[in-house]
């Protein structure tokens, strides 16, 4: 009996040690399964914020010029004059024989205008950057075509009203920027070729009596 009793403490301490040893390695596991669980890599990372955007600013179109515009079509059988005041504008049209209107109407935003006269004459045109007007008239069945550039004074539109002698007098003339006058005369509503007048001065003599020509303003 005495030989078995270091052979027994010999058993209970490897058994100890076994006990030991596997109390160890689960406590390991679980620490470690613990700190995986609460690593900062499992928290959800923040949503960016919002991103601002500023809005395009709206396109900008050039203002409407105060200007005058004279020309001849272009089968130069005629002259065509054009004035633009704050949107508005008034035409005429004018072979210096015969044959003239006068056409009044609105410019749109981007330099287009259709203008309307008696007796169904009209005129569609397009101001080009402020530098010149393209068209047609339409008068009488005729259809003409015209270019009308920018005019400097004393080129442009004019026109005179009166009474001479009894008789009513409207006259209107195109002086263009070479100095060439096209205009019609009309009395009591029979027309003819209108006299000349003095642009620097709008003067002009009617059967003895000196008139005054205006520049035309819408």
């Amino acid at each position: 009996m005495k030989r078995s009793g270091p052979l027994f403490t010999l058993l209970a301490g490897l058994l100890f040690g076994l006990f030991m040893l596997s109390l160890n390695a689960t406590t390991g596991e679980k620490t470690s399964s613990s700190y995986v669980s609460e690593s900062p890599g499992a928290k959800a990372s923040p949503s960016p914020a919002p991103t601002k955007t500023t809005p395009s600013p709206a396109p900008t179109t050039a203002p409407l010029p105060h200007a005058d515009y004279a020309g001849r079509t272009d089968d130069d059988s005629a002259a065509v004059a054009v004035t633009l005041r704050d949107g508005k504008a008034i035409a005429y049209y004018c072979d210096g024989r015969t044959q003239e209107s006068w056409l009044r109407g609105d410019v749109e935003d981007d330099g287009t205008m259709r203008l309307t006269g008696r007796h169904g004459a009209e005129l569609n045109g397009t101001l080009e950057e402020g530098k010149r007007i393209s068209g047609t008239v339409d008068i009488d069945g005729g259809h003409h075509a015209f270019t009308a550039d920018r005019a400097k004074k004393p080129s442009g539109l004019y026109r005179a009203t009166a009474t001479v002698r009894g008789a009513k007098i409207d006259g209107g003339w195109i002086v263009l920027p070479n100095g060439s006058q096209v205009g019609i005369f009309t009395r009591d509503a029979e027309p003819s070729a209108a006299p000349r007048i003095d642009p620097e001065t709008g003067a002009v003599t009617v059967d003895g009596q000196q008139l005054t020509a205006h520049p035309v303003t819408p």
